[in-house]
């Protein structure tokens, strides 16, 4: 079946969506040289910044939460693919000389961390490397918790990264301190995804994957790559345990603790379907002794008109959660 979708030249994907989305956010976000979307306004150069890369075709990742209280750039790349160095050195570099240090948030794929690499390599030069700090969010369980972290996919717990980190900056710490909120935050997180249905590139119409109509599979990547195995479809809240199981295990949480819970829409599960997970979940939790302190459940990171979500829980401590309450004003995550 061909493809159906609201786009003029495929083409022009990229521009035409980062100036729709200034053009509908002028008071929080602006476009710089096409590919950087900044604040609208900028911060104190008393504060750290907070820079971040990847491609477009996640909306409102990762631009979305652009904004006071989270990030200061997002460095755009194509669809699905990793912004090119220059693009990310320019970030670098205006944030760089503008604040006193800067915490460059990376999502572990190959791409990224490419670009991210090189860019670094050409900052070095100017003398504003020691300038930055790098966070590189690796908390996709897929793998297995053993895994090596460098094999381990970043996915949407870079928006709670986002989210502490950002708060810590806006409250004036020091680059240290801002990295080292992240760090905690960065290292006590895990994240699974569970697909029903493919994903096209909205470029050329092209199936990302495929399952069939009675199929599920958990442990998706961002962009369809494989997970742990198919399985014959499983109820909400058989879906919840199995995962939940997976992620407190991982996070290390245990009766009397609290987290946060995440359920990230891929881009074609209804609200209604992730709140019956969530519902599924706090009754796992329940069970455990262990305290929902945080949540939410929508569209943060997604991939097109996939089907599935992502279930991402962290364990939290009073500094996290009063980084993740702290006030927040961006276009997709708002906190007051």
């Amino acid at each position: 079946m061909a493809m159906k979708k609201f786009m003029n030249d495929p083409a022009d994907l990229t521009p035409e969506l980062l100036e729709g989305y200034v053009a509908a956010y002028p008071s929080k976000v602006k476009l710089v040289n096409g590919k950087l979307v900044c604040r609208a306004e900028e911060k104190s150069a008393d504060k750290v910044a907070l820079v971040t890369l990847g491609g477009a075709g996640h909306e409102p990742a990762l631009s979305g939460f652009v904004g006071e209280g989270m990030l200061d750039i997002s460095v755009v790349g194509d669809i699905f693919a990793a912004p090119g160095p220059p693009n990310v050195y320019q970030a670098l570099k205006m944030a760089a000389e503008k604040h006193v240090g800067v915490l460059f948030i990376i999502l572990n794929h190959a791409g990224d961390v490419m670009s991210a690499n090189m860019a670094m390599d050409m900052l070095e030069n100017d003398g504003l490397a020691d300038k930055v700090k790098i966070i590189n969010t690796h908390e996709d369980i897929a793998p297995g918790v053993d895994t090596p972290i460098e094999d381990r996919r970043g996915l949407v717990g870079c928006v709670g990264v986002y989210k502490v980190a950002g708060a810590a900056a806006e409250a004036g710490k020091s680059l240290d301190e801002v990295f080292a909120v992240a760090d905690k935050f960065n290292n006590q997180m895990a994240t699974l995804a569970v697909a029903l249905k493919t994903a096209t590139h909205p470029s050329t119409g092209g199936a990302i994957f495929e399952l069939a109509a009675d199929e599920m599979e958990i442990g998706m990547g961002q962009h369809g790559e494989a997970g742990t195995g198919r399985s014959a479809m499983l109820s909400a809240d058989k879906t919840a345990e199995v995962m939940a199981t997976q992620l407190i295990k991982a996070v290390g949480a245990t009766e009397g603790d609290s987290v946060l819970v995440m359920i990230n829409g891929a881009g074609a599960t209804t609200l209604m379907e992730m709140f019956i997970v969530f519902r599924g979940i706090k009754t796992y939790l329940d069970t455990l002794g262990i305290k929902i302190g945080a949540s939410c459940v929508g569209e943060y990171l997604t991939v097109q008109e996939m089907g599935g979500f992502q279930m991402f829980i962290a364990k939290l401590d009073d500094e996290l959660q009063a980084a993740w309450d702290a006030p927040a004003d961006t276009a997709y995550m708002t906190v007051r």
